[in-house]
C-alpha cells in the first residue's frame, strides 16, 4: 500500500508580491523558490511547506476553496499576541471543547488560517 508523506498545498493568489510578503513577513515563513515564468512559488516554515501559484491549473473555476488551512502550534498565545494586530481576525483565542486552543485569521488573498495548540500541551515547553 502507498504511503503518503506530506500535503503542500498550491494555493492561487491573484498578487505574488503580496502574497509572498505575507507569509515571509507576517508569518515567518522562507521563501524556498520562485519562478515567474512558471508564475509560481514555494516557502517552508518549520515542518510546513506551501506552494502559490499564478497560473491557468490552480486559478478557481467555479468553486473555489472552501475550506481552511489548520496549522498546529507549540504556543499558541505567542502567536496570537503576535499576529491580532497584523491580520485581519476572524476570531479570537479561545479554548474549545474539543481541548483545542485556537484563534483563525486570514491571509492577503482572503484564505482562513486557523492556529491550535492542543490543552494538554499548553504550559508544555518540551
Amino acid at each position: 500500500m502507498t504511503t503518503f508523506t506530506a500535503l503542500r498545498p498550491i494555493l492561487w493568489t491573484e498578487n505574488m508580491d503580496e502574497t509572498i510578503g505575507f507569509y515571509t513577513q507576517i508569518l515567518g515563513f522562507t521563501l524556498m523558490e520562485r519562478n515567474d515564468e512558471w508564475q509560481w512559488a514555494s516557502i517552508k516554515k518549520d515542518d510546513v511547506q506551501i506552494m502559490f501559484s499564478q497560473n491557468e491549473y490552480e486559478k478557481p473555476n467555479g468553486i473555489g476553496f472552501t475550506g481552511s488551512f489548520y496549522f498546529n502550534v507549540d504556543n499558541v498565545d505567542e502567536l496570537w499576541e503576535d499576529l491580532k494586530t497584523k491580520t485581519r481576525v476572524c476570531y479570537e483565542v479561545e479554548t474549545f471543547e474539543w481541548e483545542m486552543r485556537e484563534f483563525a485569521v486570514y491571509d492577503n488573498n482572503g484564505y482562513l488560517l486557523q492556529f491550535g495548540q492542543s490543552v494538554d500541551n499548553i504550559g508544555n515547553t518540551e
